[in-house]
């Protein structure tokens, strides 16, 4: 970045950084769910969460049966509790078409990808003026450098680094530490990887100044946006293909995925493709009180994932909204199971 207009500006090659081999992480490989675990997990929810999970499996594999697109987005605390695996399962199976997340999504499926460990103990760290500084977070701005250059989107160029050798390797020659590794040592976990080898778009939606590659002197704004607008380009594709139906899930996103969405699908009502039919489906914690989502005066009527994804889009494009109140640490585990189920575990 060269800065040229009036004001003071920091100056970020004076950030000092440490290898991630060093970093105390919260979550590693021991604590992820593979599809060999599933059976082994505890899972007890409300009856009606159950229900509505049941239905929306249904959907996801009634859907790949008729060709029609599935959307996964969701935010970073699904890969944080392990379930990265799961999801890379659904695509490797081909249930979902399209996934998408914020950066940190990226992020711990990046760290998870390279080093088996992700979630740093921010309070720890943040008072050392240490928090986000591993070097290898270059790695990721560097992909994204390259990948603008190639014209590719942020998924892509993550994807790309860990399952491409040369796009790899020119990565690490350009932002590899002395003590940085040299591979990628458990893509097996990876969300990016799984979906870029089945070609299915894991688009990233970000913004500048959000996440903690933000903070090194790799960090390159005008790749950052520019990957991330191609993403949203193919996000906005994906969408206009649900004209004849289709699924659209959020998980624990309470803004970017239902904002994200709710532009796309404008844009593809603008331009003779709106959505059909759809069935939509917002997993998170809240109490949902779908009478008081036109009432400005009530805290509900600000929650974007509830109004968006449940009540808004649904309505307006004659489908279903479904909102499911659960821990997703019960919740998604339940709704892989029963996409299984539901498809007798069969690739599509």
């Amino acid at each position: 970045m060269h800065y040229k207009g009036k004001y003071n500006v920091f100056e970020p090659n004076q950030i000092r950084t440490y290898p991630l081999s060093t970093r105390s992480s919260k979550v590693t490989l021991d604590d992820l769910v593979f599809p060999s675990d599933v059976d082994n997990l505890t899972l007890d929810l409300p009856d009606r969460a159950s229900r509505d999970i049941r239905i929306v499996a249904r959907a996801v594999v009634s859907a790949r049966k008729a060709a029609q697109p599935v959307v996964f987005f969701t935010g970073a605390h699904l890969i944080k509790n392990g379930f990265g695996p799961l999801l890379a399962e659904l695509v490797n199976r081909r249930f979902i078409t399209l996934v998408a997340g914020n950066g940190s999504t990226a992020i711990h499926d990046f760290e998870l990808a390279l080093a088996g460990k992700t979630s740093e103990d921010v309070p720890n760290a943040l008072g050392k003026g240490m928090f986000g500084m591993a070097c290898e977070f270059a790695y990721i701005n560097c992909a994204l450098s390259l990948g603008s250059e190639c014209g590719l989107g942020y998924g892509e160029s993550l994807g790309k680094m860990i399952c491409d050798e040369d796009f790899r390797d020119k990565v690490f020659a350009a932002a590899a530490s002395d003590n940085s590794p040299r591979n990628f040592l458990h893509p097996e976990t990876s969300v990016l990887a799984a979906c870029y080898q089945n070609d299915v778009p894991f688009t990233v939606h970000v913004g500048i100044g959000t996440d903690v590659t933000d903070q090194h002197p790799s960090f390159d704004g005008r790749a950052k946006g520019g990957c991330s607008a191609v993403d949203f380009f193919i996000y906005t594709n994906e969408i206009t293909k649900c004209t004849d139906g289709g699924v659209l899930l959020n998980i624990g996103s309470a803004v970017t995925g239902p904002e994200v969405l709710l532009k796309a699908a404008a844009m593809a009502a603008n331009t003779g493709k709106a959505p059909n039919k759809i069935i939509t489906a917002d997993f998170d914690l809240r109490v949902h009180k779908p009478q008081e989502m036109n009432d400005e005066s009530s805290q509900c009527y600000y929650f974007r994932d509830q109004k968006s994804i449940v009540t808004r889009i649904p309505k307006a494009f004659a489908g279903t909204g479904f909102y499911i109140q659960a821990n997703l640490k019960q919740s998604f585990p339940l709704l892989y199971k029963e996409i299984m189920a539901s498809s007798r575990g069969s690739i599509l």
